[in-house]
């Protein structure tokens, strides 16, 4: 699998399993909801706190405040007159669903928001959870309509069904699925447009082999519209110039689970306050279900019972750590920019959540940011310093539950302390994977012969990668299909500027001078690691197809999403599913027409055009 193919750059694991019964074994096919529903088992409502002021049918959908509880009882509103769009093939498969049941009568009416006629023993009732804010390691409570920060959370998702299938657990959750008591004045909904980006990207990261959120199903209103601001046609403005109506769309996305960083930092703060008695218990118990949600195979299965909190606590902290920075690894090795990397936008399991402001990179650009309002410090580049500070919330979560002790709080304090050297680590491992070097960067057990090789060969290393960044941002040059075409290590750099985007201004005998320096460089490292110096040497031939699967020929550009999310307003999804099917292949040589299509550089038109190189924050 392409997991397998990646290992130098992604921290590989098993999501846990958590079940307050024996869990039902799940059929080797599932072709029905009722196959469905006999797999359900909702480990959130089951185990933690229901808020007490909620309602027992799910009929609360103003904004409110919501003082405790982890959870709010929320039915979804369903969309009318539901239409098929898409839904993820491989998924499906994965699962074990048949593909005729995305189009089937019931499974559709529960996935675009009726859920009143689910199956026993599903259940009629969804939830919403509330979470903190903090951005770049600063709380902000104004976000929501109280000035307090009670009233901020999952204000147009809703979670409508656990279920254990082949051993896994899967929470499926409905984007768009109309108000809840977070939803802050608006209206609940999702929009077409959006929910295609979401949709696609999904599949996309998870071809990409990014740990991430998964799509299920896509269906669209034919009826229900909402107005968004949007960009007139060609506008270059900065932000929305018009009004526009678009139709209304339920995307459902799928995780192990979707506890989020700020969930962590709310009853934190609640704890640190004194806001209510059972704030501290609260605290621990949504930090024990996120490890047995995402954690319990890395605390030790056998050791769990006796454990104590604050073991788990910081077994806990040391693999999000692991993840996070793993993560974030990845992202950058594909062009991916999060673009609003906010403590509410960072998966506590580690993994891709948030689909919202996002973009790849076609010019190379550290200071990349596709969203408006995101500014520089959530730029392409600077993602590590934002999980910094996510991880330093995620961290001070958790001191209240190891305040009784000195010794707990500096083991805590010395696993945070070790973040930027962690996300060194994985950077290097990861520009060293995009470049075929096989370098022994941490110092165990290496491939080259003697300490003193590999002293100078990471020396080599840090220094190639700087040139090649400088290299890259004056160039300029396509980011993904620069590393594509290197891939093939090639004789000279004639093949390279297939992904140039040359200037008439560019002194280019001089900068062609200063890339076939730089290439000589890297095929003199490449050599250590390949040749008679090398303990295990690799051939030409390996390296290359090696780093073609870890450099992708086929990213999801904005400026192929516009006509695909343009064509379905007029009801034609064809090039939705065209698009799903090369980005579920992003790493595979395909057809010349594809190849012609989707392995280009963007073209000049499309530069600085509003909704195809920035964008507002998702509707």
């Amino acid at each position: 699998s392409l997991h397998d193919a990646l290992p130098i750059c992604t921290i590989h694991y098993e999501k846990p399993t958590m079940t307050n019964k024996q869990p039902v074994k799940s059929p080797s096919t599932i072709s029905s909801l009722d196959d469905l529903a006999k797999l359900a088992n909702y480990s959130l409502m089951n185990t933690l706190n229901c808020d007490p002021d909620g309602t027992e049918n799910g009929a609360d959908h103003m904004p409110r405040q919501v003082f405790s509880g982890h959870y709010v009882p929320v039915t979804p509103t369903p969309i009318q007159d539901p239409e098929y769009i898409a839904h993820s093939k491989d998924f499906f498969s994965e699962l074990g669903f048949t593909d005729d049941m995305a189009q089937s009568p019931d499974f559709m009416r529960m996935f675009s928001g009726d859920i009143s006629q689910a199956p026993q023993p599903m259940r009629k009732v969804g939830w919403a959870t509330g979470y903190a804010l903090s951005i770049y390691g600063t709380e902000y409570t104004q976000q929501c309509p109280f000035q307090t920060g009670n009233g901020y959370g999952d204000g147009r998702a809703v979670s409508v069904l656990e279920a254990v299938i082949n051993g896994q657990r899967w929470e499926m959750q409905l984007k768009g699925g109309g108000r809840t008591p977070y939803c802050r004045g608006a209206d609940g909904r999702a929009v077409l447009r959006s929910s295609i980006r979401e949709f696609l990207a999904q599949d996309h990261m998870h071809a990409l082999g990014v740990p991430t959120s998964r799509s299920l199903s896509l269906y669209v209103s034919k009826t229900d519209t909402v107005q968004r601001p949007w960009y007139s046609e060609g506008s270059r403005a900065q932000n929305p110039d018009m009004m526009i109506s678009e139709a209304v769309a339920i995307s459902t996305r799928v995780a192990p689970s979707f506890l989020r960083v700020g969930q962590l930092e709310l009853f934190a703060r609640r704890t640190r306050k004194n806001e209510h008695p059972k704030a501290k218990d609260e605290l621990e118990k949504i930090v024990l279900h996120l490890i047995e949600r995402e954690y319990k195979d890395v605390i030790d299965k056998q050791l769990t019972s006796t454990l104590t909190t604050a073991e788990k606590v910081l077994l806990l902290a040391r693999e999000f750590q692991n993840r996070l920075t793993s993560l974030v690894a990845n992202w950058i090795r594909v062009g991916f920019c999060q673009g609003n990397f906010n403590s509410d936008n960072c998966a506590a399991g580690g993994f891709t959540l948030d689909y919202g402001p996002f973009g790849f990179c076609d010019v190379f650009n550290p200071q990349y940011q596709p969203w408006t309002g995101g500014g520089q410090h959530f730029s392409f580049m600077n993602q590590p310093n934002a999980a910094q500070s996510n991880f330093h919330m995620f961290c001070l979560s958790l001191r209240s539950l190891l305040a009784s002790n000195q010794d707990d709080l500096k083991a805590l304090d010395e696993i945070q302390s070790e973040f930027s050297q962690v996300m060194q680590t994985q950077l290097d491992k990861m520009w060293a994977a995009k470049l075929g070097l096989d370098i022994d960067l941490d110092l165990h057990e290496g491939t080259l012969n003697t300490e003193a090789d590999k002293q100078v060969s990471k020396a080599l290393f840090h220094e190639l990668v700087s040139e090649l960044q400088t290299l890259m941002l004056q160039a300029p040059l396509d980011y993904t299909m620069f590393f594509r075409e290197l891939s093939n290590i090639p004789d000279n750099i004639s093949s390279l500027k297939k992904s140039f985007y040359i200037s008439s201004t560019q002194d280019t005998q001089e900068t062609d001078m200063r890339w076939e320096e730089w290439l000589a460089k890297w095929k003199t490292l490449l050599n250590r690691t390949c040749g008679e110096n090398a303990m295990a040497p690799r051939s030409i031939k390996e390296i290359s197809k090696q780093m073609k699967l870890v450099n992708p020929k086929y990213i999801l550009r904005e400026w192929f999403l516009v006509p695909a999310y343009q064509q379905a307003t007029g009801g034609n999804y064809g090039l939705i599913k065209e698009l799903q099917e090369v980005m579920t292949n992003p790493y595979a040589e395909q057809s010349k027409e594809v190849e012609d299509k989707y392995y280009r550089l963007k073209p000049p038109e499309f530069f600085a055009v509003g909704g195809t190189s920035h964008l507002s924050c998702s509707s």
